[in-house]
């Protein structure tokens, strides 16, 4: 960070992920900072927020690798057009290139673990974890899986 006011990048996949990161809208009001989510039917419910968006991978389909690579190519763009200092994040698949991206040019990585998983960690949560500066989980029995995470109890 460069002196002035923080560039903060938000990212969530699309529903409840979107919806636990939106809570945070009283930090995001407070800096520079962006959305990039899920391009879904409905629009993200971001205000006047700058978003940028992603497209919806399922780690199940046939589609989740070649998903994968094109949300390397816009998370790149993305990165490039906004340089943030900071990734908050609050998963899943879709956002992983963008965090890894982001960490890779030396940024921090910021993860929250989801709300509704109280006894068994995420897949983008065991992925990310060796990467994120600071790790947050909302359920004490998370801290098992990630002992270096922060206990915050729930954003709700």
């Amino acid at each position: 960070m460069s002196g002035g006011t923080p560039r903060i990048c938000f990212a969530a996949s699309s529903g409840g992920h979107l919806s636990e990161l939106m809570m945070l809208r009283p930090l995001m009001d407070r800096y520079d900072s962006f959305l990039v989510t899920e391009r879904t039917a409905y629009p993200a419910a971001a205000g006047d927020m700058r978003r940028h968006y992603l497209l919806q991978v399922n780690r199940r389909e046939w589609s989740c690798l070649p998903r994968l690579i094109v949300n390397a190519f816009r998370s790149l763009g993305i990165y490039l057009a906004e340089r943030p200092d900071v990734v908050v994040c609050t998963g899943v698949l879709a956002t992983v290139p963008l965090c890894l991206l982001c960490t890779l040019f030396g940024k921090k990585l910021v993860f929250i673990e989801s709300y509704a998983k109280v006894k068994t960690p995420t897949l983008t949560g065991k992925l990310l974890y060796p990467f994120a500066d600071r790790f947050y989980v909302q359920w004490r029995e998370l801290l098992a899986f990630y002992p270096k995470a922060v206990c915050v109890g729930g954003v709700y």
